[in-house]
């Protein structure tokens, strides 16, 4: 989708976007208009607004619903695939009961924020929270009280996994962009996402989660609602993790090669290199986990018409939180499509403050304006990436810069993020309780990554 040069100044496009953001949140909230229809209407009537031009309308609205769905719609729905059959045998509660042995039950939202933080290394937020959803409920079940206090530590650790260390996308081209070293920016970003999560999601994730009761959709059914038999005969930790662990592995075979092939150790154009990438494409490698789930436990639990039958039920409950997701998309994109991340990098870059602090400051501005959390880490890297060669920056410091701008962009998730959406629906919460939960937690996340940068710079 392209971004058109700003029709208006930066002052106008900053009011439509604020008038915008409170007309929805009004319907949604006060009208109780579906968040789908919500949407899609302050989408349009924004677009309009916005000046883009009329005719261009339609194919900005698809452009942002259509790319939003490109990236959510087959990770949720193979993701809630393999939920469906880990929770139907019974998978789900042995991996859960495994972990709080180990842990303890008063640990259980540490533990789970732990494991996701490792499996949060190379699997993309929204795939690595998908994956965890089945593991998240069965914990819930068996303790009670509210799933936020299991589900917002886990997705606090996909979050800061994502945002901060490579080889997630984000960081890898802030990292480039700047000149930095990607390497160095590995290591010094698990110590900082670690810390930060910690702090900014885990204490705040689990004060808020025994404050806050919510009822999610029963998307993966209730452990006691009939099939005792397949429940009966559950499949040992070993194979369950080996079926987590292999979608882990073969992404981390693609993001490896990948380096290889652009640093010119793997030859760019070898057959087994590029297979082995297409095989670590994170959409073709939970649709080999799915069909490897099959293969390890169906057989005397189940029959592959009964399978189908499972994973239908899976996909009912999921196909609202798809499409409210798109439409968040769908809102962000129009918001990037009218140019306002380009007015108001260009009126924010003289600012006359430290460049880590500026850069932390611009970033925040473009995430809360537009959404998207890549869009405001690469834009900003880019603004600040002439005064970091200016200055002479060592790679150190450079990294440092990547995790104030990846800070920026991390913070006050709202209805512009598609992200917002996804983590809502999923966990039963309504759009006011998103923003008391989320939103603050991802703020507190983004507040911490950047006081931990900022430290650093200060003392280094």
């Amino acid at each position: 989708m392209d971004i058109m040069e700003p029709a208006y100044g930066t002052a106008y496009l900053l009011t439509v976007a604020a008038v915008a953001v409170a007309v929805l949140l009004v319907l949604i909230m006060k009208v109780r208009l579906h968040p789908f229809l919500a949407l899609v209407l302050v989408s349009m009537v924004t677009a309009v607004a916005a000046g883009i031009p009329l005719a261009d309308v339609p194919d900005t609205l698809l452009a942002g619903f259509g790319g939003t769905l490109g990236s959510v719609a087959l990770l949720v729905a193979l993701g809630v695939m393999l939920g469906r059959l880990l929770e139907k045998t019974g998978g789900a509660q042995v991996l859960a009961n495994t972990l709080i042995a180990r842990f303890g039950e008063k640990r259980a939202p540490l533990a789970l924020g732990i494991a996701a933080l490792i499996f949060g290394f190379p699997i993309f937020f929204d795939a690595g929270l998908v994956i965890f959803l089945p593991i998240i409920f069965s914990v819930a079940r068996q303790f009670g009280g509210s799933v936020l206090l299991y589900a917002l530590p886990t997705a606090g650790a996909f979050a800061a996994m994502h945002a901060i260390v490579p080889p997630h996308p984000g960081p890898v081209a802030a990292a480039d962009l700047m000149g930095g070293d990607i390497g160095l920016t590995l290591i010094v970003g698990v110590p900082v996402a670690v810390v930060a999560w910690f702090v900014g999601a885990y204490l705040v994730g689990t004060r808020l989660g025994r404050r806050i009761v919510t009822s999610p959709a029963a998307m993966f059914g209730d452990a006691s609602d009939g099939d005792d038999r397949i429940a009966a005969d559950p499949p040992k930790f070993v194979a369950v993790l080996g079926l987590l662990l292999f979608p882990l592995i073969l992404i981390c075979l693609n993001t490896g090669i990948s380096t290889l092939q652009t640093s010119g150790t793997v030859p760019e154009d070898a057959a087994w290199a590029d297979a082995l990438v297409l095989l670590g494409q994170t959409p073709v490698a939970l649709l080999l986990t799915v069909l490897l789930s099959l293969v390890v436990l169906a057989p005397g639990r189940f029959s592959m018409q009964r399978a189908t039958a499972l994973m239908d039920d899976a996909l009912g409950p999921i196909c609202a939180i798809i499409l409210i997701t798109g439409a968040g998309g769908m809102f962000g994109g129009v918001l990037r499509a009218s140019g306002i991340g380009t007015s108001l990098t260009e009126s924010l870059s003289g600012l006359g403050f430290s460049l880590i602090v500026q850069a932390f400051l611009i970033a925040t501005a473009l995430r809360v304006a537009q959404g998207s959390a890549t869009v405001a880490l690469t834009t900003t890297a880019g603004l600040v990436s002439a005064q970091v060669a200016a200055q002479e920056l060592d790679d150190f410091h450079v990294a440092l810069l990547v995790f104030a701008i990846a800070a920026g962009s991390t913070v006050l998730s709202h209805v512009n993020d598609s992200g917002f959406w996804l983590v809502g629906r999923f966990f039963g919460m309504d759009v006011k309780t998103t923003l008391k939960t989320w939103t603050v937690l991802e703020t507190t996340l983004g507040l911490a990554v950047f006081l931990l940068a900022a430290l650093l710079w200060v003392v280094f």
